[in-house]
């Protein structure tokens, strides 16, 4: 039965487990926090780490470094070791060139949260190529972690 589904799905176009990247750059940054929710336990422990997330919502460069960070102090995603996250909004910044800049606002268990997320769009849609704070940047931070 699942053969069948699969099967449909990529007749019909449908999103495949090997597929990466989105359509558009705010349904990446809002698929990246529906992972921080208060809900079903796989959509409530922040971004996974596996090879298959990792393809899916990064770009080749920063795949290596998400996977393979460890222990970190806290979750660069949502700027802390636990989260109960307030309504998400998101807006586009600016485009240039080949990227685009994606701003992420949020409240963090009372606290205010701004994040930059700077997208690419290759041939197999919109991924992350880094994500800013107004201190550090994704790609410095996994780096400190790497194993």
């Amino acid at each position: 039965m699942r053969r069948v589904f699969a099967a449909l799905l990529v007749l019909l176009g449908g999103p495949t487990a090997t597929e990466a990247g989105f359509r558009t750059p705010e349904s990446l940054v809002r698929n990246v926090y529906a992972y921080y929710g208060r809900g079903a336990p796989e959509f409530s422990r922040g971004l996974p780490r596996d090879t298959a997330t990792a393809q899916k919502f990064f770009d080749p460069s920063l795949r290596k470094a998400w996977r393979s960070a460890s222990h970190e102090p806290y979750d660069f995603l949502v700027q802390s070791t636990t989260w109960k996250l307030g309504a998400v909004s998101i807006s586009i910044l600016r485009r240039q060139f080949d990227q685009t800049y994606v701003a992420a606002n949020f409240d963090n268990e009372g606290r205010a949260v701004t994040l930059n997320f700077i997208l690419v769009n290759g041939p197999e849609g919109w991924v992350i190529t880094d994500v800013e704070s107004p201190h550090d940047s994704l790609r410095m931070f996994l780096d400190q972690f790497k194993n």
